[in-house]
């Protein structure tokens, strides 16, 4: 009974012990963890040395910079097709021609309007017809011929009086008979000289120049009847076919000279103050993956407007095309590059942060947090320009790994780069 005894406390003190060693590895564990679970791990990189641009991307669509573009002058058929999509044709040629007749019968009629009201025009500046002036001519001579006959036969007949051979009712008749013929010759020259009224002469004059405009109308609707380029360039686009019927404004043809072309684009609002003319733009279109093209801004917004959600300014780029492969209407990407610094030091955008108007990076130093301010300068899509406040090689946090706000003095272990 009693070895039962001893045995029991032999068991007793082996379990306590046991019990005791578990205890104090559960504390050494708990302590050895709570010193883990300050330390934070976090991506990091290190500041360094290159080349940072500042791009503003947008989209945009291809125009010709020189364009023609032909309107039916009215509703006609199409008589002639002489140039077909794409051919490079040259100044003067002709690229299509409608149906005429009632365009020719159009000029032929203005012309005979155009003829009449110029003889009424001549006519009143003449004085009349010609067969008129020369009538008038004729009858003034013969009036200035009885005037001068009057006036002798007045002097005549008042020498008879002062004799006593003539009598007052004879020298009244020779008076009244030269007085008839001096008024019959003003008469006649005022026909000649000013037959027609300040409002006749307007009237006329009037018909003359809306005559005038109407033949210059018809001969314009022959002209547009045949349509020719230009200018040396390509044709891009003819929608119409011969025996087709166009109505009046209708497209006909356009053709543009594509070695220059420009790109009509939006920039958002809060980046239009970065925009200056003559800027280096790069273009990229979805066609020919891998080719750049090379440009300018040549126009930048001088208003705002709304495009959908978006408050918008437009700009144009002027873009070589050399090789014309560049085509009217074709969406582009295009990037504008407001700014090029070389061999600066620059960080990831995600480094840097903001705080109460001041910009910092959290700087890894002997595996702890320490805030640095910065002063930044331009920036790209995923770099930052540091002009102040680190130097190459500078270890920086990009954040933590578990979303864990960073501070000043907490240590750190650095698992991803």
């Amino acid at each position: 009974m009693a070895k039962q005894e001893s045995n029991n406390g032999t068991e007793r003190r082996r379990i306590l012990s046991i019990a005791g060693i578990v205890l104090v590895a559960v504390i050494i564990f708990s302590g050895w963890m709570r010193f883990r679970s300050t330390v934070v791990s976090v991506r990091a990189e290190k500041a360094i040395r290159q080349d940072i641009a500042n791009v503003i991307s947008t989209n945009g669509k291809i125009e010709p910079v020189r364009n023609f573009e032909a309107h039916a002058p009215a509703p006609a058929t199409v008589r002639k097709v002489l140039a077909t999509e794409g051919d490079h044709v040259k100044q003067g040629q002709l690229l299509l021609q409608l149906d005429d007749v009632d365009a020719r019968a159009q000029a032929a009629r203005a012309l005979a309007l155009l003829r009449a009201a110029e003889a009424d025009l001549n006519a009143v500046n003449s004085g009349g017809t010609n067969e008129e002036v020369l009538t008038l001519r004729a009858d003034l001579s013969k009036a200035q011929a009885e005037r001068d006959e009057a006036r002798r036969n007045q002097d005549a007949v008042q020498r008879l009086q002062q004799n006593g051979a003539a009598s007052a009712a004879e020298v009244r008749a020779a008076q009244d008979r030269l007085k008839k013929a001096e008024t019959d010759v003003q008469l006649l020259q005022s026909k000649i000289s000013a037959r027609y009224s300040s409002p006749e002469i307007a009237k006329v004059q009037a018909n003359a120049d809306q005559a005038k405009a109407a033949y210059a109308a018809a001969q314009e609707l022959l002209q547009s009847s045949n349509i020719r380029a230009p200018f040396t360039g390509v044709v891009y686009q003819i929608p119409v076919k011969p025996g087709s019927y166009v109505n009046s404004g209708e497209l006909l043809v356009q053709m543009a000279n594509l070695e220059k072309v420009q790109v009509r684009a939006f920039v958002d609002e809060p980046e239009i103050g970065r925009l200056e003319k003559g800027q280096k733009v790069e273009l990229r279109w979805d066609a020919v993956p891998g080719r750049i093209w090379q440009g300018a801004l040549t126009r930048v917004p001088t208003v705002v407007t709304m495009a959908g959600t978006r408050t918008v300014g437009e700009i144009t780029c002027e873009i070589d095309n050399s090789d014309r492969k560049l085509l009217p209407n074709v969406n582009v990407n295009v990037n504008i590059l407001t700014a090029r610094h070389a061999n600066t030091i620059t960080v990831s955008r995600e480094s840097v942060h903001d705080l109460d108007g001041k910009r910092y990076v959290y700087r890894i130093v002997d595996e702890k947090i320490q805030a640095q301010e910065v002063k930044t300068g331009i920036s790209s899509l995923t770099r930052v320009e540091i002009i102040q406040g680190l130097t190459e090689g500078a270890q920086i946090s990009l954040g933590s790994t578990n979303s864990q706000p960073l501070r000043t003095g907490m240590e750190v272990r650095v698992v991803e780069r």
